[in-house]
């Protein structure tokens, strides 16, 4: 498992829009780089992140004339949101800079004096799209259109987002200006142009490495096979951006300087830090550059980029990584529907960090979209974290709080302890490929391996005979260590409950060779949660919060926040044996005659013939009895086994068709779908008496 020889790579990920605070489909990429980045830092590597917020364009500009204010003053207000909200959902960045920098701004210019020295530049008089009503030359993208390939009606002016078509506005068919509603006119303005052919031998060479996804060389074939055009890199003022040297009232156009920005950023960097800028971006460096980026801007950054670098005497990147696009519940983000979710919304209801093992969980390392369908995420988090993760440590710390705290000295099995040490080539290697999904999905095997060695030991049992407290003591002690491994291999993706349970264990930041060397004959401390259940009706106000035609009160707002963030199901209790709800109110003697107690369950099993229910063995400590329950939507069995809940002891047997069910299981539930069985703290035994 030990980690291959040291590296040095520079990581970025795609520069969000300074004109709105980001949304969930930023998070995508952010979290998948993140997780990435942590995952080569845990290995020992020297591996920097660096990002920034892309502040140019014609977009900028007409948005802080909307709002009143300078553009300076604009993307200053969305940069600070935007280091919010990433630090927010735990984005390790480096350094977060502005595109509107000198240090950009100092890069953009050589790079371009370089590329005008090196005959790559050209001038060209050109037809554009004028919006006679607006007053200005139109971008691209403020051009819409019927595709002139495909015939896909409302497409941008630059390209098709149906068939992948690239094109200029003027080859739209039925072009429409999106500032006025008119249909623009065509203007004669001289540009300047960057000649993309003559970098196709360099291109060829590099986009053939295999260093490119497949689906990203296929895309690149075709347009190879359509022939590569030179780019046009200048915009007429009005323009926020940088000013053309020796060129008035012509600037740079923001595709341009926006890429630079990953240059920008790490000069900013260096010369706070005394780091090497060329250690990473010199033609001869040695360093691994990595940019991760949405498949919508593959063209820039697999054609424009590298060939600009090259250009300038730079090194071209040693990869790019492309992903998918976000969905929600199966639809593309939409505020009428409230699902075009921002980060701040999602940071309002929901932990973050769940959020980033359920994409982790989807992400593999191809360009396939992804959906955050809610209920699954709602599922998976209740199964995976709460149910199998944490449980483990949850399930053996209480016994080794009773042995005075401490470890014992060795391991009962240490075969199990090296297997799960062992798995870690397995789960280093999907990380390093960006396989996440397949990441989780091996660590989740291991969970499971970890809790069926709790439950076949059985410590609860083992505990009732005080001459096995040091057996008891040696088996929770390879649930502990068993447990620390596998937050080891989800401390990229799970970095807040990482450290929580590195404070529980006393072993402050571990690295990734550190699961070699159990922890034996050492104190830990006391255990407290490290993860609570998701509540349905959580998501449910998640959605309303971002739904422009359904906007909650600032009280209700609050509510489902503190309610989300707390993790506390709703406070019903329900006979999920009989699938009845009680609410109706009673006095405190009519209560007092309900006799709840303490339960273990000691077997659970689907019952043949009924969809529903469950067939659970309950241990009070000093019998045991049978209890048919409808929670079999909710829970595998498998994982239920071991787990202390809550039961009406004194209930009547019930005679069901399927046998007698002798008690009742207390269960939380809402107006949403979720059940969730009731669980007492660590130390609670069975039998104890509820009061």
């Amino acid at each position: 498992m030990s980690a291959a020889a040291h590296r040095t790579i520079l990581v970025t990920s795609a520069l969000p829009y300074a004109n709105g605070a980001p949304h969930l489909g930023h998070m995508v990429e952010a979290v998948q780089t993140d997780i990435w980045v942590r995952f080569q830092r845990l290995r020992g590597h020297h591996c920097l992140y660096v990002c920034a917020s892309d502040s140019h364009g014609t977009p900028i500009m007409l948005k802080a004339r909307q709002d009143g204010v300078a553009p300076e003053e604009l993307i200053e207000r969305v940069g600070a949101e935007q280091r919010r909200d990433f630090a927010g959902f735990d984005i390790s960045f480096d350094n977060f800079h502005t595109t509107h920098s000198q240090e950009n701004r100092e890069i953009t210019e050589r790079i371009y004096a370089r590329l005008v020295e090196g005959g790559h530049i050209r001038r060209e008089t050109i037809r554009q799209a004028y919006d006679e009503q607006a007053g200005m030359f139109l971008p691209d993208r403020y051009v819409r259109g019927t595709c002139p390939r495909c015939a896909a009606p409302d497409q941008y002016g630059d390209s098709c987002e149906s068939c992948g078509a690239t094109y200029t506005p003027a080859d739209l068919v039925n072009p429409i200006s999106v500032l006025s509603g008119t249909a623009p006119v065509q203007r004669d303005s001289e540009h300047l142009f960057f000649r993309l052919g003559d970098f196709e031998p360099m291109l060829r060479e590099w986009t053939g490495g295999g260093r490119l996804q497949p689906a990203v060389t296929a895309k690149l074939d075709e347009w190879f096979s359509a022939g590569l055009r030179d780019w046009d890199i200048s915009r007429d003022a009005p323009y926020f951006g940088f000013e053309i040297p020796g060129e008035p009232g012509k600037y740079f156009y923001v595709w341009l300087d926006a890429p630079i920005g990953y240059l920008g950023s790490l000069l900013d960097y260096c010369r706070r830090t005394g780091d090497d800028f060329d250690r990473y971006w010199a033609r001869d460096s040695a360093a691994e550059v990595y940019h991760f980026i949405g498949k919508d801007i593959v063209y820039f950054h697999t054609l424009f980029w590298p060939a600009v670098l090259h250009g300038a005497g730079y090194r071209a990147p040693t990869s790019v990584f492309v992903h998918g696009f976000l969905t929600v519940n199966g639809q593309k983000m939409s505020k009428s529907r409230g699902t075009f979710i921002t980060a701040r919304t999602w940071l309002d209801h929901l932990p973050a960090e769940y959020l980033r093992y359920f994409f982790a969980s989807r992400l593999g390392p191809g360009v396939d979209d992804l959906d955050l369908a809610l209920e699954d995420f709602v599922t998976k988090v209740n199964s995976d974290i709460v149910g199998k993760l944490v449980n483990i440590a949850s399930r053996c710390a209480g016994f080794i709080a009773r042995s005075g705290g401490r470890l014992a000295e060795s391991l009962p099995e240490p075969a199990l302890q090296a297997s799960f040490v062992d798995a870690g080539t397995g789960v280093a290697e999907a990380y390093e490929a960006r396989d996440l999904a397949r990441v989780v999905r091996e660590v989740m095997l291991l969970a499971d391996r970890a809790n069926l060695y709790i439950d076949q030991q059985k410590p609860w049992l083992m505990a009732k005979d005080p001459a096995r407290a040091e057996e008891v003591r040696a088996v929770c002690t390879q649930g502990i260590n068993l447990f620390r491994q596998l937050v080891l291999y989800l401390k990229p993706i799970l970095p807040r409950l990482a450290a929580g349970a590195e404070r529980f264990l006393g072993v402050p930041d571990q690295q990734w060779d550190d699961g070699t060397r159990p922890l034996l004959g050492c104190e830990i401390g006391p255990y407290e949660p490290l993860a609570t259940r998701v509540d349905p009706k959580a998501t449910e106000a998640l959605l309303a919060a971002s739904s422009e035609n359904l906007k909650p009160s600032a009280a209700q707002a609050t509510a489902a926040a503190t309610a989300a963030k707390s993790g506390a199901p709703t406070a019903v209790a329900a006979d999920v044996s009989a699938g009845a709800a009680t609410a109706t109110p009673i006095s405190i003697d009519e209560f007092a005659k309900v006799d709840l107690r303490i339960a273990r369950i000691v077997a659970a099993a689907p019952v043949e013939g009924a969809d529903k229910l469950l067939r659970l063995v309950v241990d009070l400590g000093s019998e045991r009895r049978t209890v048919f329950a409808g929670i079999r939507s909710a829970y595998v069995p498998d994982q239920l086994v071991g787990r202390l809940t809550v039961v009406v002891a004194n209930l009547a047997p019930r005679k069901m068709r399927f046998g007698t069910s002798e008690c009742m299981v207390l269960a939380a539930s809402g107006d949403g779908p979720g059940l969730f069985l009731l669980s007492p703290d660590a130390g609670a035994e069975p039998g104890m008496k509820v009061k």
